[in-house]
């Protein structure tokens, strides 16, 4: 049986958040010697630790994340190796066109992006990673991509301190998000998947009515 690898950050407190988003807290709400069972609290957003996007996110009249059908969230998946670029580097079709060859005779596969930018989680280096130009993200549109994953806080640039997500206009996330597609961020440990020729993702999120997202525990294994 193949390997199940594990491709989600930890969800702790003070972990990093997108610029804005709330911030994380997790307690013990009962303990087994005061209460006879341990149960923790949790504070957080729909977009903390490893989550996705539901078109919703971006546009109050596309699709929330209850409304998706499931195959978005999971199936045979194709990486496209894009490690080694500088800080916010755009991700030019280019780029992406070995993955784009593999895709074309199997659309509706899931995408996942690897810049090798969780080797700067929990720093501030972490907000400054490569990004997916619109145009890339339309020729993954074209290819029949619906589901985008990736090991970065966004596939759109992140603002920098003094700006805001309207600074930017999120344009990847209206391409992708527009075509009923699904966003995953801050996946981790792609490295384990990088030079895997087949291989399966799972992003199964939350069951959260009317959300515009929701954390994952993103998980792939060898085909």
């Amino acid at each position: 049986m193949a390997a199940w690898l594990d491709l989600s950050v930890p969800v702790v407190t003070g972990m990093p958040v997108y610029p804005g988003d709330p911030a994380v807290e997790v307690s013990p709400a009962l303990t087994v010697a005061r209460d006879g069972v341990n149960v923790l609290r949790l504070h957080l957003g729909s977009q903390s630790g490893t989550h996705v996007d539901a078109p919703y996110h971006v546009d109050d009249g596309w699709p929330r994340l209850d409304e998706l059908p499931l195959e978005r969230f999971g199936g045979p998946a194709v990486v496209a190796d894009v490690r080694g670029l500088p800080a916010r580097a755009p991700i030019t079709p280019g780029l992406l066109a070995p993955a784009l060859d593999r895709l074309r005779p199997r659309p509706g596969s899931l995408l996942v992006l690897a810049t090798g930018w969780s080797a700067h989680w929990g720093t501030d280096d972490y907000l400054a990673h490569p990004w997916l130009t619109p145009e890339s993200a339309e020729a993954l549109v074209a290819a029949g991509i619906r589901t985008v994953a990736v090991d970065a806080l966004s596939v759109d640039p992140t603002p920098e301190p003094g700006d805001t997500a309207a600074d930017f206009g999120l344009p990847a996330h209206r391409v992708l998000c527009g075509a009923g597609g699904v966003i995953a961020e801050n996946l981790t440990n792609l490295e384990q998947v990088v030079d895997l020729p087949d291989l399966e993702l799972f992003l199964f999120p939350l069951r959260l009515p009317g959300s515009d997202g929701a954390p994952v525990r993103a998980v792939a294994r060898a085909l």
